[in-house]
């Protein structure tokens, strides 16, 4: 598993704020929107392409265009729709998938509530955008279940990421064969004794959309 701590003095900027508890929601939902943007563009480095020429105003000119089929975005339900908008905004074409999972807060372990995905992924590059990597185990399960609909290889965009989140994600998929990314804002110190990246940002679906 490759994993990509994106330094960039713009990304630094905007977590910090996003990190404020002071920080409102609708600057919190405005601030993770671009911040996505920063990162996606990191995250699509690998995207597959296919040779075109297009004509100028001058002359034919050779390069590249998106290849089919095309990325598949998936947010994971509910905090990863607030990062959707800013993965659409640079990949216009993909397609989108929802995957509902929820962390089961006494043993820590993903639960999957709903889907909206495509049944087979043959040939599909997939982006799965959620704002923390703190145990793992949502992610995981989340990748895997695009690996068993035919992805061929799986890019996962969060916020932030634990140590605990990729050393578990690395040990799960160390044997997959499958290339598997993890692009991340910043590699924070630790999770608390409630699976919580400390020094983190809080509950990033109730820092978007409010406590429900």
């Amino acid at each position: 598993m490759e994993t990509l701590v994106v330094d960039h003095p713009l990304v630094a900027h905007k977590l910090t704020t996003l990190r404020d508890v002071r920080t409102d929601s609708p600057t919190f939902r405005r601030l993770a929107d671009e911040l996505v943007t920063l990162l996606a563009y990191e995250a699509t480095r690998d995207v597959r392409t296919t040779d075109v020429t297009v004509e100028t105003p001058v002359s034919p000119a050779h390069g590249v265009r998106l290849a089919k089929p095309y990325p598949l975005v998936v947010p994971i339900l509910r905090a990863g729709l607030g990062m959707l908008d800013g993965m659409t905004r640079l990949l216009p074409t993909a397609e989108v998938g929802f995957l509902g999972m929820i962390r089961n807060e006494s043993t820590l372990q993903a639960e999957t509530y709903a889907t909206r995905l495509p049944d087979d992924l043959s040939g599909r590059q997939c982006y799965v955008v959620d704002p923390m990597l703190a145990t793992g185990g949502t992610l995981a399960a989340a990748v895997q279940f695009l690996f068993d609909r035919g992805a061929i290889d799986v890019t996962a965009i969060c916020l932030l990421a634990a140590p605990e989140g990729l050393a578990y994600m690395d040990k799960v998929f160390a044997n997959s064969g499958k290339p598997i990314r993890v692009v991340t804002a910043a590699l924070d110190e630790r999770l608390n004794e409630n699976g919580y990246i400390v020094p983190g940002l809080g509950d990033a679906g109730d820092r978007l959309y409010g406590v429900v």
